[in-house]
């Protein structure tokens, strides 16, 4: 069981990592844009900063930590278990 849950917070954290990764595009994007004097949608990204992005980030690192003690955890436990 401990297994499935894993494998469902994994999908979970890797889909999340490719949303950081292509909202990091959209503002990489929008900063050459900018310089441009191309309006690409920087005041609108800036706008969901801290309301999308900022928790984003910060779901992909709590649960990137969270694996890692499950992980941590169980392999423990199955240790404990064979001998």
């Amino acid at each position: 069981m401990w297994d499935r849950v894993l494998n469902g917070l994994n999908w979970l954290l890797v889909a999340n990592l490719f949303f950081v990764l292509a909202s990091f595009g959209w503002f990489a994007t929008a900063v050459v844009g900018r310089s441009f004097n191309v309006n690409l949608g920087f005041d609108l990204w800036y706008s969901l900063w801290t309301p999308l992005f900022q928790p984003a980030i910060g779901i992909l690192m709590a649960g990137a930590i969270a694996i890692g003690v499950l992980r941590w955890i169980a392999n423990k436990l199955e240790a404990l278990r064979s001998s």
